[in-house]
């Protein structure tokens, strides 16, 4: 009975820590993927694997970049065994909760089109909040190898849309 009542309690604690970050976490295998319905298994299975190892995570404070440790290697694992290349210019559209300007749409499809190691780094500090940090340990570099790659995928998409914009004022 004991036992019973200890395992309820972890999986409310479970549920309140996880449930936050979901819709988070969800967009991070999106970005990393760009398949919604990868996206959704890389996040599903990252619970399962989440709610096996719950045990081994001392400090709640650290349960985001735990999670996203874990989707990221679960993104990895369904990649690898996968192995097709199904990105869809249409799904980045689906990114996106809110109606949003053009110019963010312009950014989204620059920040898609970053190779992998300039993408990823950008994501998780701008659009999940980490810290250089907190991605380096999350990617397994130095911080000087993602302070690197931040600067480099700015100067990229500085590059993109400078040549979008004179693109389309070529058109008019």
């Amino acid at each position: 009975m004991t036992a019973a009542i200890a395992n309820l309690g972890d999986r409310r604690r479970f549920e309140r820590l996880v449930g936050a970050l979901r819709t988070d976490l969800y967009r991070y295998a999106l970005w990393l993927g760009r398949d919604p319905q990868l996206a959704e298994d890389v996040v599903q299975e990252s619970m399962l694997r989440a709610w096996r190892s719950f045990d081994g995570l001392e400090d709640e404070a650290k349960a985001r970049p735990w999670l996203v440790t874990i989707v990221r290697r679960e993104f990895l694992r369904l990649r690898e065994k996968q192995r097709e290349d199904s990105m869809d210019p249409a799904v980045f559209a689906d990114i996106a909760d809110e109606v949003e300007e053009p110019m963010v749409g312009e950014l989204r499809t620059a920040i898609m089109a970053l190779e992998d190691n300039y993408r990823e780094p950008l994501v998780l500090q701008v659009l999940m909040g980490h810290s250089t940090a907190e991605i380096a340990d999350i990617l397994g570099v130095t911080q000087g190898a993602i302070l690197t790659r931040l600067h480099r995928a700015r100067e990229k998409l500085k590059e993109a849309l400078l040549a979008d914009a004179a693109a389309t004022e070529g058109r008019q």
